[in-house]
């Protein structure tokens, strides 16, 4: 039985469907085709997340967002210097505060 996924995979994936002695169907995106298709995977990973709930899928997240960050010139080290220079000056989340309304535009 054929099963049809359409989707970016992670590069060692050929390699282990050729050791468990199943043929694929490959082929190597287009530049365009990549990054659309780094956008999908993100959107699938945060779905399963959201799901399941399930730590490795946040390790998931990052993988795809570490090579959208690259696919832009920026490494894992720079968006955490980012993330980390956000936080000091805008803080975390961890406090749960949920904004309702301001008179004007606050931010």
């Amino acid at each position: 039985m054929v099963q049809t996924y359409n989707k970016l995979i992670r590069d060692k994936v050929p390699q282990i469907i050729e050791d468990s002695g199943h043929l694929a169907s490959l082929r190597v995106l287009t530049e365009n085709e990549f990054d659309q298709a780094l956008q999908d995977k993100l959107r699938e990973e945060v779905a399963e997340f959201i799901e399941s709930k399930e730590v490795e899928e946040l390790a998931d997240i990052l993988e795809v967002v570490y090579c959208l960050a690259d696919r832009v010139g920026h490494t894992p080290e720079s968006i955490e210097h980012l993330r980390s220079k956000k936080a000091a000056q805008k803080g975390g989340f961890l406090e749960r505060i949920f904004l309702i309304e301001t008179e004007e535009e606050a931010f």
